[in-house]
């Protein structure tokens, strides 16, 4: 059982995250021939001010 974690900062739609959910799904299925309903996807956010790149807060930027 294949579980994805999507790590990003908040703010993507529910749209958005049924599109990956559907896209990350079907490449699972058609790559490695397993059954849908056994692909897991994690949809974890965070705030700008929780991730920090090159040694400065996002929310500095």
């Amino acid at each position: 059982m294949p579980v994805i974690i999507m790590k990003s900062r908040k703010g993507i739609s529910i749209e958005q995250k049924r599109r990956i959910a559907r896209e990350f799904t079907g490449t699972l299925v058609s790559t490695l021939g397993m059954k849908k309903e056994l692909v897991t996807i994690f949809f974890e956010e965070k705030e700008l001010e929780d991730i920090a790149k090159g040694g400065r807060l996002r929310c500095d930027e």
